[in-house]
């Protein structure tokens, strides 16, 4: 199995947006889409910067 990947995409409207990827190849997170590519690096960034903090809140 390999490492956790995100991969940066086009939307058909020109918009960019992400996928985490994990080890086996699977998306496990897609983001929302935004208008520059500095833009969603920057939501990569957060992601990779504090998604490991988050608490889980279960609303079921």
């Amino acid at each position: 199995m390999g490492k956790p990947k995100f991969e940066i995409k086009k939307s058909k409207d020109d918009q960019f947006y992400f996928n985490l990827k994990a080890g086996n190849g699977e998306v496990v997170v897609t983001s929302e889409t935004y208008t520059t590519k500095q833009n969603c690096k920057k939501g990569i960034e957060f992601t990779q910067n504090n998604a490991a903090d988050a608490d889980v809140e279960d609303l079921t």
